[in-house]
């Protein structure tokens, strides 16, 4: 989250050489809000100019990129600028950071579906980001946020659609053509956040779904490689049939190396696994999911966070975000990044059949969590999760 302020153009284009030395052909990028737009009324020159370069670096080394905006919510904390805090709003679990510090719990957020000059911001913001890469090469896609459901949750339907409707009118206006998604996540699915899969497709070009077995309690465990594929599946289905692009999935892993006593290195921490066994859920992970007819999917994340920010927020709690990474801090491979090489370029497969879809969309909206739970036992029962 401290990527773009202070910028390091020559981190960044190391970086995506080595993104595209992997084989990977696309990298997913967050424009943090704070920095974007330090004050509702402000779209800060500096942070889209940073922003323009890493488009130019990212078609330097032949990837093209996802732009996230609003974020928001990453790695357990929510970031957000201090000007949209001070409401009654925001999920509990979640901390928040504003101007560099943890806030009182107290201190909600503003809604961004309701408040209007919250809203207005998140417009300003939009259409000032895509005007600045409106027609670049490097650009595929457009991202409303990263699992914005843990912020803020609109009030209503109503209002979720017209907030949509305003953010992809804003970006298309500055920048046509470009596709425009949503980065919605497993919970998304589990409980009514009234922006879902079905609200995303009504106004974008593919809907994106996040999925870790490690927070999901229904889960066989850390390494469940079928939960993904039927994430994806359900997405699909509650999307109208729109295309799915798994946006993240990943596992936390153990270090190689003793370095601290504590925190990721706890061999206790039940959301940490060994290299070899991240690679190859990796490795079942993107069968599975071609297998379901998903565009493709992305890693969380790019590297492992170097251990100088161990100590700050959100990494000092949150101690399993340190080790998502395809590369470690020091910026050698992990054995999960030959898993991903081995299979690029493979074409997309046509979704499969769902005989374990037993239900209409209406029996499964009237109790979420457990038609979701129900239907990956019998999804699981078919057999539909073997590649």
């Amino acid at each position: 989250m401290a990527w773009l302020r202070p910028y390091e153009p020559a981190s960044t284009r190391s970086d995506l050489r080595l993104a595209a030395e992997a084989g990977l052909d696309s990298v997913r990028v967050f424009l943090p809000w704070e920095d974007a737009q330090p004050e509702p009324g402000t779209v800060d020159p500096a942070a889209l100019g940073h922003l323009v370069d890493v488009a130019d670096a990212a078609a330097e080394a032949k990837v093209e990129l996802i732009v996230t905006l609003f974020v928001g919510h990453m790695s357990g904390v929510n970031w957000i600028p201090p000007w949209a805090t001070g409401g009654a709003d925001g999920d509990p679990r979640f901390r928040v950071i504003a101007g560099g510090r943890v806030q009182p719990a107290e201190r909600g957020l503003r809604n961004w579906y309701s408040d209007p000059e919250i809203a207005g911001a998140q417009e300003r913001l939009a259409r000032a980001a895509a005007g600045a890469l409106a027609g670049h090469s490097a650009v595929w896609a457009w991202d409303l946020g990263n699992e914005n459901s843990n912020c803020t949750i609109p009030p209503d339907r109503l209002t979720a659609d017209s907030w949509l409707e305003r953010m992809t009118d804003a970006i298309r206006t500055a920048d046509p053509g470009r596709p425009i998604t949503l980065g919605m996540h497993m919970e998304d699915l589990e409980e009514d956040r009234r922006i879902g899969p079905a609200e995303a497709a009504r106004h974008c070009d593919f809907v994106s779904m996040h999925g870790y077995p490690i927070y999901a309690d229904w889960a066989t465990g850390p390494t469940d490689h079928h939960l993904p594929p039927f994430l994806a599946l359900v997405t699909r289905w509650l999307a109208g049939g729109a295309d799915v692009l798994f946006e993240e999935f990943g596992l936390p892993t153990r270090p190689t190396r003793p370095t601290r006593p504590t925190g990721a290195n706890d061999l206790r921490n039940p959301h940490l696994v060994d290299e070899s066994s991240a690679a190859t859920y990796t490795g079942l992970v993107l069968d599975g999911l071609r297998t379901a007819g998903c565009t493709g999917a992305l890693l969380w994340c790019f590297a492992d966070y170097v251990e100088a920010l161990h100590d700050l927020p959100p990494l000092e709690l949150a101690t399993h975000e340190r080790s998502f990474g395809l590369w470690r801090s020091n910026g050698s491979p992990k054995p999960a990044l030959a898993e991903v090489t081995q299979r690029v370029q493979l074409e997309v497969m046509p979704p499969p059949a769902t005989p374990w879809l037993d239900i209409d969309v209406e029996e499964f909206e009237a109790s979420r969590r457990e038609q979701l739970v129900r239907l990956y036992h019998r999804y699981r029962a078919a057999g539909a999760a073997e590649p």
